[in-house]
């Protein structure tokens, strides 16, 4: 499949899905850092950190997927983090936990559910389609 203006499209709506995820995160770290203990997957000493490095790193790796700069390791990036939040919530909801999923807002009430398990694995599925796609086109260009 060759990278053509469908992937550009879908790679800067990726992009922008990625930077709308992070911003509210980033304007209410306590929230959010209560939202990543909720998920009782990390120790506490790193419930702080991630709630404050992750909402950046998702900015930066939209921007960066929305401007297709260091496009390979971003559509990786994106993917292997999609992969990590729907197995947090897949776990959760598996232990019977009814937690707020803190995905796109932190203040509002969000619990997760089979419709939110379905919306990420679909993100998901996009992104690894996108990131074969990128790899495949510079595949293809190192040959020349």
């Amino acid at each position: 499949m060759k990278y053509s203006v469908f992937w550009r499209m879908v790679r800067i709506w990726l992009g922008i899905v990625f930077i709308y995820a992070g911003y509210d995160k980033i304007f209410h770290p306590k929230d959010f850092a209560q939202a990543v203990y909720n998920y009782q997957l990390l120790p506490d000493s790193l419930i702080n950190i991630t709630a404050v490095v992750l909402p950046w790193f998702e900015i930066v790796l939209g921007l960066f997927m929305v401007t297709g700069f260091w496009l390979e390791g971003c559509a990786v990036a994106g993917s292997a983090l999609l992969f990590v939040f729907l197995s947090a919530m897949g776990v959760n909801m598996a232990r019977g936990l009814n937690i707020h999923c803190g995905c796109f807002s932190v203040t509002a009430e969000s619990a997760m559910d089979i419709w939110t398990l379905l919306r990420d694995s679909i993100l998901l599925l996009i992104s690894v389609f996108l990131t074969a796609s990128v790899l495949r086109r510079n595949e293809g260009s190192s040959k020349k």
